[in-house]
């Protein structure tokens, strides 16, 4: 009778943390055994994951940051960060993509897929405008071979790649999201067979392998002998997680849906890829696809339970399909490096060769407008005209060589940046943005020689108090709900709030981003140097 007493109490215990967890402010790591979703609480869209070895690395999609498709590693699953990228220079995928173009909003580096085989991580991607690319290397965190493109082609997307090694082939899959004028249909998922340096597609062997109402997200695995293409779709319900399964990559396939989705609830966590822990368990590696929301689409690790051949995602329910996980067991003992922490601080003191992998450019760089040596210990970013800067509407959008890293969701973030303003000239502004849908802008703006503070809340302009100082300051706070505010000091040490409060956004596929921006709306002349960039996440 104690048993069974102990057993349904323990239950009780994982379902009330399960609903807590559900709503509660925390992430990560909880205990030395639990874990709450979303890992992580920022914009990683289009997540793919692999195991080599004793390590996990994935690959989330870009857009038309640089540089471009951002690679993560983990020992755990749980812990995640960037480690580098596969593209340098965007422009290699096309010049509409450089500083002096900025019209690729919600375009660029789309979702690709990562994988391991011939002694070589590989990386596959696609854009809607420029077609399918890839890219190889031997460590992850190292160098990437150049960007090579495999087909020029529009209107395709969702890529992955699986190396069969039975028959020593490279498969090929992705999704035409045009109508087909062959059978009158859209997003039709074609496979094909590449070339054993998976460089180059046969187009002879190209088949149609299935076809539904938004038919993408693929991924192709090949278990126990069994082929398996999972996939999303659009249901009554939402975008919900598919996969069918074969004997044989052509088919025929049989087809099962294997988690549920609820958008007010879960924000459907439907783009992803399995992976294996040491022990051989399952998970799903997934973002959540729900649009709107100001962080993004987070991402979540799911527990996969393998039923009758079937890889269901998160709790089986009765009719055997899943459902969302908020809090579960970790993949493995932790060591205690990987123990709860509730606040992550990182500094950038910018006294490295490079910038760190964190980093990134809002479209490829104006190089010689920024440097790391100029003033070593210092990001030195020269200011210039942004496109057509008698458009004072989301200026923002259209200023070259804004650094920019994601916008955490916790309880509460704060960053903090101490600037050289020194040098700044007439028709100069630079401090610190959140940009989405909507912007806000705060910091120094000079005119007639003076320097004032100030904040632009979508164009709304509130001018300050003139800055003497050589050195300032400028903080930006956000809460778990996305309200911002931002403060300046002339000490470091007491800050004062300036502006009204702003609410962060989404916009263009992407959750809002803190940002470093300094242009001039008169000439290209002046600079600033920014000493450090401090990032503090509390996660209560």
């Amino acid at each position: 009778m104690m048993n069974k007493q102990k057993l349904l109490y323990l239950i009780l215990v994982l379902l009330l943390k399960n609903i807590f967890c559900q709503f509660s402010q925390s992430f990560g790591n909880e205990s030395d055994s639990t874990y709450c979703n979303p890992i992580i609480p920022a914009d990683f869209s289009d997540i793919d994951v692999i195991k080599v070895n004793n390590d996990y690395y994935a690959i989330s999609s870009t857009f038309q940051y640089s540089p471009g498709m951002a690679v993560l590693h983990s020992t755990d699953l749980i812990n995640w960060r960037v480690i580098n990228h596969v593209v340098k220079d965007i422009t290699s995928i096309s010049p509409e993509l450089n500083w002096d173009k900025m019209n690729r909003y919600g375009r660029g580096i789309w979702a690709g897929s990562i994988r391991y085989y011939k002694n070589k991580f590989w990386v596959y991607f696609g854009t809607p405008d420029e077609g399918f690319f890839m890219s190889s290397a031997t460590n992850p965190a190292g160098e990437w071979e150049p960007l090579h493109c495999i087909w020029r082609i529009e209107g395709w997307d969702d890529c992955c790649t699986l190396y069969d090694e039975e028959e020593d082939q490279i498969y090929f899959i992705a999704s035409n999201f045009k109508t087909d004028p062959k059978n009158g249909k859209s997003y039709n998922i074609h496979i094909f067979k590449l070339s054993p340096d998976g460089k180059q597609i046969f187009f002879d062997t190209d088949s149609i392998i299935y076809q539904n109402r938004g038919s993408e997200a693929n991924k192709l695995y090949k278990f126990n002998g069994m082929y398996y293409h999972l996939f999303s779709e659009i249901h009554p319900e939402g975008r919900v997680v598919m996969i069918r399964r074969a004997k044989n990559i052509y088919g025929p396939y049989e087809k099962k849906q294997i988690i549920h989705v609820n958008k007010n609830v879960d924000r459907e966590p439907n783009q992803g890829g399995f992976v294996q822990d040491d022990c051989g368990n399952f998970y799903f590696l997934t973002h959540h696809g729900t649009t709107g929301y100001w962080e993004g689409r987070t991402v979540s690790l799911l527990p996969v339970k393998w039923i009758n051949g079937w890889p269901i995602i998160g709790t089986v329910g009765s009719d055997t399909i899943g459902n969302m996980v908020w809090c579960s067991t970790k993949p493995k003992i932790f060591n205690s490096l990987n123990k709860k922490n509730d606040d992550y601080k990182t500094i950038y003191d910018f006294n490295e060769k490079n910038l760190e992998p964190e980093w990134e450019w809002n479209y490829q760089p104006r190089n010689d407008k920024w440097s790391l040596s100029e003033k070593p210990g210092y990001l030195r970013l020269y200011a210039f005209l942004p496109l057509n800067p008698e458009n004072k509407n989301k200026i923002i959008l259209r200023a070259g060589n804004t650094l920019t890293q994601r916008s955490y969701k916790t309880t509460n973030s704060e960053v903090i940046i101490k600037v050289d303003i020194s040098n700044m000239v007439d028709g100069q502004y630079a401090g610190l943005t959140h940009y989405a849908s909507t912007y806000s802008l705060f910091g120094i703006k000079v005119k007639d020689d003076k320097k004032f503070i100030f904040f632009d809340n979508n164009g709304k302009d509130t001018t300050g108090n003139i800055i003497s100082n050589k050195i300032i300051w400028l903080k930006s706070t956000w809460t778990y709900e996305g309200i911002n505010q931002y403060f300046y000091s002339t000490d470091g040490i007491n800050f004062m709030t300036f502006g009204s409060e702003y609410k962060l956004s989404w916009g263009n596929y992407r959750g809002d981003r803190i940002g470093i921006f300094n242009f001039n709306i008169e000439e290209n002349k002046g600079f600033i140097d920014v000493d450090e960039f401090i990032y503090l996440r509390r996660k209560f």
